[in-house]
């Protein structure tokens, strides 16, 4: 089995020892897994943190297996998302085994992800752009359901990203990987928004162009939850520097204000609290990417910057 350079790396990045014992007994895994379940393995996706490729079942019918660390947090939190979300704009869940750290997943089918409608010529990105906005507004509308009592057990993302804020200021005193005041103001709008929150739902976590894609039960389907807990607004960084973050083109940055408008409109929200959010999750998105030694800003700082003027 050849496993990709950037599963091996970013598995051991992420997971430690966990993610090394992983990859050395992936090639037995697969094995016992689609042996179990009657699978036959079609073809690899494009992988960064999970071995993911398209199966058939014993009965014919295409799916996605996403194999992952057994019993590492991150997995057990997608699986509650994906439960919490039963199939309401989000790919089904279809078997699970926690022991083995295997999820078969419904196929989204054509499965083209909202980033292939920005792979066109500059003049038609604004255009193509406000399509691929709406996809995901549509997508967040039917993903943020009200909690039940009990509420599923995923992180509460206001803990998480506070945590992530303070140990970033803790490691960097200065304003060197970037400018420190745009921590220090996340940080801080964070607690406000967090404070003002009206509802919480569960969210996506990740929800961007390449996490949602065409399908015929639904018009968008979502793949790949991260599973958190929160004010419905966080939702809307991740959407505001992507696709391709790593590409910091002009053209792209100049997109975020009609964005912005399209999203508070879209959601219900005000535009001031679009701002913040996207301020906040495209902050806490270089304060990740700093803890990669060496890794290069990404287009998120230029969104932060792009929003720091915006903000109330």
């Amino acid at each position: 089995m050849l496993i990709p350079p950037v599963l091996a790396r970013n598995v051991v990045a992420a997971w430690g020892a966990d993610g090394q014992r992983f990859l050395d007994l992936l090639p037995e895994l697969l094995a016992s897994v689609t042996r179990d379940w009657a699978l036959t393995v079609v073809a690899p996706y494009p992988m960064t943190f999970h071995w993911v490729c398209e199966v058939r079942t014993a009965d014919g019918a295409e799916a996605v297996l996403k194999l992952g660390p057994p019993g590492v947090v991150d997995v057990a939190h997608q699986v509650t998302a994906m439960r919490h979300f039963d199939g309401v704009g989000a790919v089904r869940l279809l078997a699970h085994d926690a022991g083995r750290g295997a999820m078969l997943l419904e196929k989204a089918s054509p499965g083209l992800p909202a980033s292939a409608l920005l792979q066109v010529r500059d003049a038609d990105i604004p255009i193509k752009d406000v399509i691929a906005t709406a996809a995901i507004i549509t997508v967040m509308r039917r993903l943020h359901r009200p909690l039940p009592d009990a509420g599923p057990a995923v992180p509460e993302l206001c803990a998480r990203d506070r945590r992530s804020f303070m140990e970033h200021l803790d490691q960097y005193p200065g304003d060197a990987p970037f400018p420190r005041r745009l921590v220090t103001r996340a940080l801080g709008l964070l607690e406000e928004l967090c404070a003002s929150a009206t509802e919480r739902v569960v969210l996506h976590g990740d929800l961007h162009h390449d996490n949602v894609l065409r399908a015929k039960r639904e018009p968008w389907l979502a793949i790949d939850p991260h599973g958190v807990i929160g004010d419905p607004g966080a939702e809307v960084g991740a959407m505001l520097y992507n696709p391709d973050p790593h590409r910091r083109a002009p053209a792209l940055v100049a997109l975020v204000p009609a964005r912005v408008e399209q999203l508070a409109d879209g959601l219900g929200l005000s535009v001031e609290r679009v701002v913040a959010w996207g301020f906040v999750q495209a902050v806490l998105s270089e304060v990740w990417t700093a803890e990669e030694p060496g890794a290069p800003v990404t287009r998120a700082l230029d969104v932060a910057l792009a929003l720091e003027p915006l903000l109330s």
